[in-house]
């Protein structure tokens, strides 16, 4: 008997009559139904998160910020519900416990009443900690719960967003502020660098005065010094001076009175000479002279009379010179009184005229030192001033100029600095895809597993009338491994066409499919020859731990150490890489890689078999002869 009459043989046994047909095809379409329900039920659960609904609970009162008042739970609650991502429901917070309690809501998120002002504490001596409140029931499904709790970060990762924009605005609009403030600084300390320059050439030549004037008051000292010393004798000197000017005054005045009375008889004389003139005409005329001797000597008696004249005038002006002297001494020895009363009076005042100029002199040596001093400092001052202008220059450089729109924007980079820039060697797409490869692989050994419980794993016709294992065993293989690639092109046809996955290299990743459901006949196939109904109990037991060790669902590198070095050996990790590489795009080499194991596993398993086989043909026990456990 050839390998393709056994292998009809056993398609006409299993399809003779009605019921081994419809238990026939209703074990092939297991893969079908276990992966494509699962995967249609799971096709893209995340653009349905808008039918979750959810409660949310707006108490928050509102605060007073710096620009005015704000509520940033209103705010939040505006974004949360035009952005649409859960079916929010805005109930009270009353109706969100009713709603949790009776399964209305999966879950609410509150912003309590003093949620805004807890922002804006940040800013205070006391600044505290907003919360909202996220209120869960795992008895709603604890997926929800995972859901509501990334849902809550990313409501967080808003508000921090909100309320730091709003900080960096305010930052931002002080520090253009600062920065105008500066452009004064700089203008003002420009006028202050000038005004130094010319303060220290102005005290430059105020230590050349004070030092001239310092020279000036000590010799102002020295004098005043030297006259109060000569002015200590003064008084003396004016009394003994007023006692002589008395004296002289006294004595012209004498002087005066005689002068008076000698300027009283020449004027009489010069009064009496006209008659006496007369006189002498008269009696010359009545004694007998002629007229011309009267007139002779009337002409000698007017030489006389005009000698006398000139004296009488020259004696009046005597006269009156003398009373001015006496006058006058009068005048001097009155002034040298006042002089000799006021000579005390100047003495001290010559006195504390020096003292003055010492005190003067010091003050002026001093000032004369101080202002040494500030035309040494003032260049200091002045360089000062200039590093000062200087840096208050760089300070202005370093802040930039801004704009209130650029601020803006600037607050919005702040606010949210980092984007996300995602790229993806190889993407699902959708998270039925990500489940797909590992969906696929556990169908195809599910639909193996269910077939030979009505596929015999050999035949005892071919084992007792053939003696050839590896026929025997390719025959055993051969059947379900057409039915298994049969399965997996239905189910390749479910996934690709019907639920429109996509696949990046659709040939090869259904070469896969084929390749693992016949790896997976191989070593289902050893185990019930060797072990027979509890070797199909092994296959459920291999398919429970593969199922775990995959990483279909988490990385594998999250397992438990001996699950993870389990990966690492069943097939059916390899058949998850290998379909994830072809089906997303990824690495066609890893997918070889993953194909040289399962042939490996495969051909492992078909030599295991044909031993099993061998064994069967040459030897029997009674443990052959006993009924299955199972079946």
């Amino acid at each position: 008997m050839k390998i393709p009459q056994m292998v009809a043989t056993e398609f006409r046994r299993l399809t003779r009559s009605t019921m081994p047909i419809l238990a026939l095809l209703a074990l092939s379409i297991v893969p079908l139904l276990y992966g494509g329900l699962y995967l249609w039920a799971n096709q893209n659960p995340y653009d349905k998160l808008n039918e979750i609904p959810v409660a949310l609970v707006v108490e928050d009162t509102g605060a007073e910020a710096a620009s005015g008042p704000v509520n940033y739970g209103e705010q939040i609650a505006t974004e949360l519900l035009a952005d649409a991502t859960f079916a929010w429901h805005r109930v009270t917070a009353a109706e969100a416990k009713a709603g949790i309690d009776s399964s209305r809501y999966d879950f609410s998120v509150t912003f309590p009443a003093d949620f805004s002002a807890r922002l804006l504490s940040t800013a205070s001596s006391d600044p505290q900690q907003a919360s909202v409140i996220l209120t869960t029931d795992d008895a709603n499904g604890y997926l929800s719960a995972t859901i509501a709790g990334q849902a809550i970060k990313e409501i967080q990762r808003q508000i921090v967003a909100a309320v730091n924009k709003q900080a960096a605005t305010q930052f931002l609009d002080g520090l253009a502020t600062i920065r105008g403030d500066l452009v004064t600084a700089v203008d003002g300390t420009d006028q202050l660098v000038a005004g130094a320059a010319q303060a220290s050439s102005g005290a430059a030549a105020l230590a050349s005065g004070t030092a001239q004037i310092a020279t000036g008051a000590a010799t102002l000292r020295d004098g005043l010094g030297t006259l109060a010393g000569g002015a200590a004798a003064l008084p003396d000197a004016t009394s003994r001076l007023a006692g002589g000017a008395d004296q002289v005054a006294a004595g012209n005045a004498e002087i005066a009175r005689i002068a008076d009375e000698i300027g009283g008889v020449t004027q009489g004389v010069v009064n009496d000479l006209p008659a006496v003139r007369a006189d002498i005409a008269a009696r010359l005329s009545a004694a007998g002279l002629s007229e011309a001797q009267v007139a002779a000597a009337l002409a000698a008696l007017d030489q006389i009379g005009a000698r006398i004249d000139d004296g009488n005038a020259r004696v009046q002006g005597a006269v009156g010179k003398l009373d001015e002297l006496a006058s006058g001494s009068e005048q001097v020895a009155a002034g040298a009184t006042e002089l000799a009363d006021r000579a005390p009076a100047l003495a001290q005042g010559a006195q504390d005229a020096a003292t003055g100029a010492a005190t003067l002199a010091d003050g002026a040596g001093q000032a004369a030192s101080g202002a040494a001093t500030l035309s040494a400092g003032l260049p200091a001052l002045h360089s000062g001033l200039e590093s000062l202008a200087s840096g208050l220059g760089n300070g202005v450089n370093q802040i930039p100029d801004s704009t209130a729109e650029s601020r803006q924007r600037q607050a919005q980079a702040i606010s949210d600095p980092v984007a996300i820039d995602t790229s993806q060697v190889a993407a699902a797409g959708t998270y039925g895809a990500g489940l797909a490869p590992f969906f696929i692989a556990l169908a195809a050994w599910i639909g193996i597993y269910a077939l030979f419980l009505i596929v015999k794993p050999v035949s005892h016709r071919a084992i007792t009338a053939l003696h050839s294992p590896i026929k025997i065993a390719a025959a055993g293989w051969l059947t379900p491994a057409i039915i298994g690639t049969l399965q997996m092109a239905g189910l390749f046809f479910v996934v690709a066409v019907a639920l429109g996955f996509n696949f990046s290299n659709p040939l090869g990743s259904y070469g896969i499919m084929a390749l693992s459901s016949l790896v997976f006949t191989a070593i289902i196939l050893a185990l019930n020859v060797w072990l027979g109904s509890v070797g199909q109990f092994i296959g459920l037991v291999m398919m429970v731990l593969q199922l775990v060790t995959a990483g279909g669902t988490f990385p594998w590198q999250t397992l438990p150490a001996p699950l993870a070095w389990l990966h690492h050996i069943f097939p059916m990790s390899y058949t998850v890489d290998a379909i994830r590489q072809l089906m997303y795009g990824g690495e066609v080499s890893r997918a070889w890689a993953d194909v040289g194991v399962l042939v490996s596993w495969g051909a492992v398993a078909f030599v295991l078999a044909a031993l099993g086989v061998a064994r069967m043909t040459h030897f029997r026990t009674l443990r052959d002869l006993e009924p299955s456990l199972i079946g």
